[in-house]
């Protein structure tokens, strides 16, 4: 089977917005502090429900990574908006959006039962858990793209051939 060309994610116009804008910097933060929240609440999340001790921490856990989600989720549409023109479904990030609707969804349902209090504390924290794995594989998905965006920068033809730095590049 032949190999296909790499999809070309960003413009050298879309690049040069993304690289400009101050919302690409704060994605770069609070994508990997909202994994630490969400590595943090998983902990607990998991434990809670082993041990049933600390539930309380386990619960409000998922309520600050919920937060966090939204903050990346509003600051991204604005980053998507200033890079593609367009706050969400900009072809590039099509699929990605996608996936963080639901991710959105779930983590918006585990708000509402947890304002409602009208579930058990093991309910909420299974459909914390649920959430947490649309999460995950939305985050598997940016991590991706990220990954292309790399590969993306690196020159993939003799038209644009490395700079002689005495160093040699194996294929």
């Amino acid at each position: 089977m032949p190999a296909s060309s790499p999809q070309v994610l960003y413009t050298p116009a879309q690049r040069a917005r993304r690289d400009a804008t101050a919302w690409t910097l704060v994605q770069g933060i609070l994508a990997p502090v909202q994994f630490l929240i969400f590595g943090i609440s998983l902990y607990l999340v998991v434990r809670s429900l082993q041990t049933g001790e600390h539930t309380d921490w386990a619960l409000g856990s998922v309520v600050l990574k919920t937060i966090a989600l939204y903050a990346i989720m509003v600051t991204g549409a604005i980053w998507e908006k200033v890079v593609f023109g367009q706050y969400l479904f900009a072809p590039a990030f099509f699929w990605e959006d996608i996936v963080s609707m639901g991710v959105m969804a779930l983590h918006t349902a585990y708000i509402w039962v947890w304002w409602q209090g009208q579930w058990s504390a093991n309910d909420q924290l299974l459909l914390a858990l649920a959430a947490y794995l649309s999460y995950a594989v939305n985050a598997a998905q940016y991590i991706r793209k990220l990954r292309m965006a790399r590969l993306q920068k690196q020159p993939t033809d003799l038209s644009h051939p490395l700079p002689d730095s005495g160093a040699q590049a194996s294929v």
